[in-house]
């Protein structure tokens, strides 16, 4: 295999290739010239309008960049388009690099287009013309008070008007847009807002962040998504009015929320290449479809940024319902775990512990705290069932050959010493959903994004410890270093459960189990491997506890035993104080 996986391994690039860095955005991403030759669907649009002399107008002259800074981020506008080219995440890198997190896709010909129709039923996109704007060139710094920034293109007899607000402190945009005499350029099927490319990846894994990459809407109360799972390419039209259309990738978010009534939403993605090559992405557009220009502009409100639970339940419109908690069967229970208790907890935790590596293994802690009565009903059963081993042996053995006798000697069994063979498994099976919440929401909380502990650097990545020189499938090409305690955890809390255990399959299932499970979660994040270590480890301890309370009080092995004599004992009195009343004459 390792010949194997060797000898098919691509082949590094020649010296003196360079890859390109998802946001790192050069100078030739943002000229005109790209904008032409670089993203066909603008240089189409542009070759049309070229041969309309409505549209030729706003065509002409020389495009120039706007720079809009807070503390949060640093927004490009480009005259050209009247769009966004960059919008870089002070706060947050790409995944082991230094570049920003970049929430446009600079192969585009800018992020943001109005699309509509012409009289003469050409489809246009205001990504391919030229805008005039009053704003300075260069850097504008976001102070105490909002700023704003005007773009306008002159369309035949009428125009359009973009205007940017952009808040200090916050990661909300206004957008304003007004259509003058929009009779004249576009019929009255209205337009369409639509943000192209989705959000690029940011994270150094990018099969893994492709799964939580989507384009998402809300309509009629519920949440639609398209994803690139099996298909290249998928689409997805709502009609009637939508609360709001978004892209994210895994841990950020581009949403576009209207202030007025719109008309239905329009989803597509694509795939590009595959993902785990150099130039492989998830390209996706969502468009929100507006109703014909009114007389007051058209008022949205854009959200660019981390999905922080806090700033998309401000807004109270189910943005965080765009984050996948699993099957709806499950989604159900773990959904309200993630939003009402792990989330507020982590939140509170965070607030006082200054690692969150410390966090998780509080909140471990806490979770087995809570969930100790269960854990000590099904351990404890699980024990008696043990001790009873030696018992059932000799039943299988005196009746061999009689399957009914056997199972009539057992129930026998059972009834005396009043233990439910079936006692460990149902509290176990409640504490599976708060186990699938916690396995859903930690690889996805931003929070441990870029957060380190002990040996790992990053509690949303792997804590690879070993790096190997070639990857084996479904393992990978390192050894994860939590991973490795967490198999080796399982192993010493699965042979305390098979204490006294002769049989040879489950002495075996102690080993196999627990490789199975360090093969599956060699990839997963650290902060879900460091909770499951720190879960096995409470889990172990417990059953230790348990389980010599078991031992050292074999009276509490047999509750219906003890019931019996009781009820003897009381009979057995009963009858003698009737002898007694017997035996006395009447009176009189």
């Amino acid at each position: 295999m390792v010949v194997w996986l060797t000898w098919l391994a691509p082949q590094p690039p020649e010296p003196g290739t360079e890859l390109p860095v998802v946001g790192e955005t050069s100078e030739l991403d943002n000229s005109s010239d790209f904008v032409e030759q670089g993203d066909p669907e603008i240089g189409a649009v542009q070759a049309l309008a070229a041969d309309d002399s409505t549209f030729v107008r706003g065509l002409t002259g020389d495009s120039r960049e706007i720079t809009i800074e807070n503390s949060l981020y640093r927004a490009v506008l480009s005259t050209r388009g009247g769009t966004f080219t960059s919008f870089e995440l002070k706060d947050y890198n790409v995944s082991g690099t230094d570049y920003a997190v970049q929430l446009v896709d600079t192969t585009k010909g800018g992020a943001l287009g109005v699309l509509f129709t012409s009289p003469g039923n050409r489809n246009y996109d205001t990504r391919a013309f030229l805008f005039e704007s009053d704003a300075r060139e260069g850097t504008i710094t976001v102070g105490d008070a909002p700023v704003t920034v005007r773009m306008k293109t002159a369309v035949g007899d009428g125009s359009i008007v973009l205007v940017y607000t952009f808040q200090p402190e916050s990661y909300e945009v206004g957008l304003s847009i007004d259509q003058s005499n929009a009779s004249a350029f576009s019929t009255r099927e209205g337009y369409e807002l639509a943000w192209n490319g989705g959000v690029p990846f940011s994270e150094r894994d990018h099969e893994t962040a492709a799964q939580r990459t989507g384009a998402y809407a809300r309509s009629g109360g519920s949440v639609e998504e398209v994803m690139l799972a099996s298909d290249a390419y998928v689409e997805q039209s709502l009609r009637g009015e939508v609360d709001w259309v978004a892209v994210k990738n895994k841990y950020f978010t581009v949403v576009m929320m209207p202030q007025t009534t719109s008309r239905g939403a329009e989803l597509i993605g694509e795939r590009v290449g595959e993902v785990s090559e150099a130039y492989g992405r998830h390209d996706y557009v969502a468009m929100l479809q507006m109703p014909p220009a009114a007389a007051e502009p058209d008022q949205f409100t854009l959200y660019m940024g981390p999905m922080i639970y806090g700033n998309l339940n401000d807004y109270d419109l189910d943005l965080y319902n765009m984050v996948d908690f699993g099957w709806d069967f499950f989604e159900i229970i773990t959904r309200p775990l993630a939003r009402f208790v792990f989330i507020p907890a982590f939140t509170y935790l965070a607030a006082i512990i200054p690692s969150y590596g410390l966090v998780i293994i509080i909140l471990a802690f806490l979770i087995k705290l809570v969930l100790y009565p269960l854990t000590k009903t099904s351990f404890k059963s699980m024990a008696k069932m043990r001790e009873l081993q030696p018992r059932m042996e000799v039943i299988k053995e005196k009746h061999a050959d009689n399957p009914q006798k056997q199972q009539e000697a057992m129930m026998k069994m059972y009834k005396e010493t009043g233990v439910n063979p079936l006692g460990g498994c149902l509290p176990m099976l409640l504490q599976y959903p708060v186990i699938i919440a916690l396995w859903q929401f930690l690889p996805q909380a931003i929070e441990l994004r870029g957060q380190g502990f002990l040996w790992a650097s990053d509690l949303s990545a792997p804590d690879f410890i070993i790096d190997l020189p070639f990857e084996i499938p479904m393992y990978g090409a390192g050894v994860a270093g939590f991973t490795l305690l967490m198999g080796i955890s399982m192993v010493f809390q699965m042979k305390l459960s098979m204490t006294n255990q002769s049989n040879a399959q489950a002495k075996i299932f102690t080993y196999v189990f627990p490789v199975m499970i360090f093969v599956i979660f060699n990839k997963l994040a650290a902060g879900l491997n460091l909770y499951y270590l720190c879960y096995n480890v409470l889990t172990a301890v417990q059953q230790k506890f348990i389980n010599k309370q078991v031992h050292d009080h074999p009276e509490e092995m047999k509750p219906a035993a003890k019931e019996k004599k009781k009820a003897t004992a009381s009979a057995k009195d009963k009858s003698k104080r009737g002898a007694i009343t017997g035996k006395r004459k009447p009176r009189g």
